[in-house]
């Protein structure tokens, strides 16, 4: 139920920026799960004048939803009523809210249609290329979204192998922190307050059991640090080689900006060099 609240969150984000970088003024839309032709059910009203659409639960292949779903690409028409190349399942409710010129656009992660975006105006006219494109730029965004969080669910789950877990030295250790440093990198980006919480909580938990498997994750007698969550960040990039400029890109601000950052992380941690920073990061139960 925690991971479905999570994914409807970002739903109704992602509907909020829509109807913002498009002008439209009826956003909606809802989620699928992973039955196979499972239907996907308006669940996030954004600007109706009713509930009739709420619950509409759209097969894939049919109305323009459906027919966006079974193509993984947006679609649009310019009047909903008279459209000739989609079926018509869902004429009563759609004309019930007075909708006309409506697009959809689907939300996919890793190839799997997850959520799908509706615009629509109640006037039949044409949906230029630059609503399109602020739809899909809406639709990627959440796609960003759910891809973090289904890795931050992953990498937090326990999953040891037959022979426990894997020792830290090990490729798949380092798998792990590499996938560290990247959700550091992108929680900033994830608007919704609750859910970067979430996937910051989940970080502390990696970096946590990469120490003692007590309950701090810091090695024995090691002194409590503390960071500011940009200086862990850096910190997370350079302990998977990032250089500065690297780090400045993954972290989208400049490279006299990573400087700064690990200058004082490095001055809090007492070390000398990026690894001896790395190192003391590890140490003190901050990186895995």
């Amino acid at each position: 139920m925690g991971e479905r609240r999570g994914d409807t969150a970002e739903l109704r984000t992602a509907l909020l920026r829509m109807r913002r970088a498009t002008g439209l003024p009826v956003a909606f839309g809802g989620l699928l799960d992973e039955r196979p032709r499972a239907p996907l059910r308006i669940g996030e009203l954004s600007g109706t004048s009713s509930d009739v659409l709420r619950g509409l639960a759209i097969s894939p292949g049919s109305g323009l939803g459906g027919r966006s779903i079974a193509l993984a690409r947006p679609c649009a028409v310019t009047d909903y009523p008279v459209a000739r190349h989609i079926s018509h399942e869902y004429d009563e409710p759609v004309a019930a809210e007075g909708l006309r010129s409506v697009l959809a656009v689907p939300v996919v992660v890793r190839r799997r249609v997850r959520a799908v975006l509706y615009g629509a105006l109640r006037t039949p006219q044409p949906l230029g290329d630059r609503v399109l494109d602020a739809a899909v730029a809406a639709a990627r965004d959440m796609e960003q979204a759910l891809a973090v969080r289904d890795e931050a669910r992953r990498l937090a789950a326990p999953a040891p192998g037959p022979d426990g877990p894997a020792p830290r030295g090990t490729a798949a250790w380092e798998a792990v922190r590499e996938a560290h440093g990247e959700l550091r990198a992108l929680a900033p980006r994830i608007a919704d307050p609750a859910v970067r919480a979430e996937l910051l909580a989940a970080c502390g938990r990696l970096a946590a059991a990469a120490g003692a498997p007590g309950a701090t994750g810091a090695s024995a007698g090691a002194p409590r640090v503390g960071l500011a969550p940009r200086e862990v960040d850096v910190l997370a990039a350079v302990a998977t080689g990032a250089t500065n400029a690297d780090a400045a890109r993954r972290l989208g601000v400049g490279p006299e900006t990573v400087k700064g950052y690990l200058r004082s992380a490095m001055r809090k941690l007492g070390a000398h060099t990026r690894l001896e920073a790395v190192v003391a990061a590890r140490r003190a139960g901050l990186l895995p």
